[in-house]
């Protein structure tokens, strides 16, 4: 609309202005070097309008054939581009939608000449990984890793392709190139993460586990039950070197760690092994006075002896506290089985059947039936065993 009424008011202002300029055409006069032009002012108006638009033509054709002169010889290279961008593309979309085959072939034709070649050598190097293609896969990485910047993603890439083949050996090797720690970024944290478990490498897992923690990788359950995991392999492993290594061991845990139920009954269980077995006992009675952990009674069940009387004095003290925990009930079964008190284990047994109806649970129950000459009670506990298969 507003186009419309200024073009109007163009029409009118020329309507009522052209009389006026034909009836005064005015005059111009030229005169250079002995030539004379004279004309009208409207000629000469109408003249500079032409003269300007020829010259612009002219510009135009000049520039142009410059450009065609100048760009013909980066035509090819240029073509060569598209098409790389045109690979890309095609690999791109194959990738999401798995049709890894051409994935890989389109971002390998795509790297050639490609804007970011490290992109595709990357994109080809998963694409061959998830059919299996090492060799490819590996070919691709050392590409990659000629480009400039690519060290780590490069490298990152290849631990975790060798993790998932299996191969922790050349992972942790790759990895280590890396120097992850706590300051690291948080994929490489997560990568240094899993290929520490798949090593059982407790010692450098411990080391990242506060960052992991803190950068809420890890919830508060998964960083304890990763952290008692890390110490009680480091005390299994050091109590199997001898009494030094393992006090040693558990004199570099925490304050906080060494409060830990799981721990204690891990660094107790190996004291029993190392022949420090009254240490051991000593060391579990503490957190049977509280409310002590599952673990604590699992261990209590494997080294206690007839000759602890304390200790058991302070399970049967606990009894009512725990009538209702399996591993307790479990425990005291297995230290009258020791104790070779059949009538005490036959209770346990009955409650903890109760608690936790398993097949191995009413087979245990059945053998101490038959030991007391209780048949019938017995054939009853094999048909339970047999139900609850």
């Amino acid at each position: 609309m507003i186009r419309v009424l200024f073009y109007l008011i163009i029409i009118l202002a020329g309507a009522l202005l052209s009389p006026l300029i034909v009836g005064n055409k005015g005059y111009v006069y030229i005169s250079f070097l002995g030539w004379q032009l004279e004309t009208s002012v409207i000629f000469a108006i109408v003249a500079m309008i032409l003269f300007y638009g020829v010259l612009q033509l002219v510009e135009w054709v000049v520039v142009s054939v410059l450009n065609v002169v100048l760009t013909s010889r980066y035509l090819p290279q240029r073509w060569r581009r598209k098409a790389a961008r045109k690979h890309t593309l095609v690999g791109a979309l194959a990738m999401a939608e798995e049709n890894w085959p051409t994935a890989e072939r389109a971002m390998r034709k795509g790297a050639e000449q490609g804007e970011i070649p490290v992109l595709n050598y990357l994109a080809a190097a998963r694409a061959a990984q998830y059919q299996l293609k090492t060799e490819e896969r590996d070919e691709y990485l050392e590409k990659a890793a000629e480009l400039p910047l690519a060290f780590e993603a490069v490298t990152a890439a290849r631990t975790r392709y060798l993790l998932r083949s299996g191969d922790e050996t050349a992972a942790r090797t790759e990895l280590d190139k890396l120097q992850p720690s706590a300051k690291s970024k948080t994929p490489l944290l997560k990568l240094a993460r899993d290929v520490y478990q798949a090593q059982h490498d407790w010692a450098a897992l411990r080391t990242i586990l506060p960052a992991l923690f803190k950068r809420q990788l890890i919830d508060e359950p998964q960083y304890q039950q990763l952290n008692n995991q890390a110490c009680t392999a480091l005390l299994q492993q050091a109590g199997a070197q001898d009494l030094a290594q393992l006090n040693a061991c558990w004199a570099s845990f925490s304050r906080q760690e060494k409060t830990q139920d799981a721990l204690i009954a891990a660094y107790a269980e190996q004291l029993h092994l190392l022949e420090q077995h009254d240490e051991a006992i000593k060391l579990l009675s503490k957190p049977v006075k509280h409310d002590a952990d599952d673990a604590v009674f699992n261990v209590i069940a494997r080294i206690i002896s007839a000759d602890d009387s304390a200790l058991l004095k302070l399970l049967q003290s606990i009894e009512v506290k725990c009538q209702n925990r399996i591993a307790y009930q479990r425990c005291m079964a297995q230290v009258y089985a020791q104790l070779r008190e059949p009538q005490q284990q036959l209770a346990a047994l009955q409650k903890l059947a109760t608690q936790d109806p398993s097949a191995n649970n009413y087979l245990a129950l059945a053998r101490v039936h038959e030991q007391l000459a209780q048949q019938q009670q017995a054939a009853d506990a094999y048909r339970a065993a047999a139900q609850a298969l």
